[in-house]
């Protein structure tokens, strides 16, 4: 004999906003899922819940927990749709899933790859200046693809006007003001001391991890040399 399905006998509204709801059955327990789910399967009190409207409740359910999970994400900072998708995935949502939901706010403009690294290199350049070449690693981790990132860094570099010597030799500046007087002194040293080649070489590895390599990096050094020599021959007062 087939079991009877156990008929919903109240619906109950409840979070921050009514947005999830409780239901009650004739027999079982009561359960909760999000109220859009419940009005998308359009039913309420009164229905039977057969197998198939559970399982399709279900589904829907967890298709708008995965968004508003992704929204709420994106609400807090920018995020590329690879960083979401570990997020999400953390949070226990299935791969397909997310693929469709992440798809679907692709559709509408709340992801865009593009527009994240372009905000994610500006800021860099403002506050925490690198070379191109780590710029574009720093995008690759984030998911971004290298084509991305590659166009996204010479558009910025471009539209604020800046160069990798130049940056270069701003980040030595920098780095020269927070070092120690002796260190400073060693860069200035016109002999080539082991005081001063441990100095360079403290100097061009922050450059180096900073995505500075070639003429920039030369310059960079040159930049801190050439401040170190003045902090030399500026007289104490």
């Amino acid at each position: 004999m087939t079991a009877r399905a156990p008929r919903i006998v109240r619906v109950e509204p409840f979070g921050r906003g009514s947005i999830k709801a409780r239901i009650h059955l004739d027999e079982g327990e009561a359960f909760e899922v999000m109220l859009e789910a419940l009005e998308r399967s359009r039913i309420g009190a009164g229905d039977l819940l057969t197998p198939e409207r559970r399982r399709a409740l279900l589904e829907a359910d967890a298709d708008v927990r995965v968004r508003e999970s992704a929204l709420s994400l994106i609400s807090f900072r920018s995020r590329t749709r690879t960083e979401l998708e570990r997020k999400l995935r953390a949070k226990g949502f299935e791969a397909a899933r997310i693929d469709a939901c992440l798809d679907r706010l692709a559709e509408s403009g709340l992801i865009d790859d593009a527009a994240v690294s372009a905000a994610f290199v500006r800021d860099r350049l403002r506050h925490r200046p690198r070379g191109r070449s780590r710029l574009r690693s720093e995008l690759r981790a984030k998911g971004v693809t290298s084509d991305v990132a590659d166009g996204v860094v010479e558009e910025v570099f471009e539209e604020e006007g800046v160069t990798d010597v130049e940056l270069a030799a701003e980040v030595a500046e920098g780095w020269v003001s927070r070092q120690s007087a002796d260190l400073v002194a060693a860069l200035a040293l016109d002999s080539w001391t082991d005081e001063r080649q441990r100095a360079q070489r403290r100097l061009r590895g922050y450059l180096g991890r900073r995505g500075f390599g070639g003429e920039a990096l030369r310059a960079g050094v040159a930049r801190a040399e050439a401040l170190s020599r003045a902090a030399r021959e500026t007289p104490r007062p």
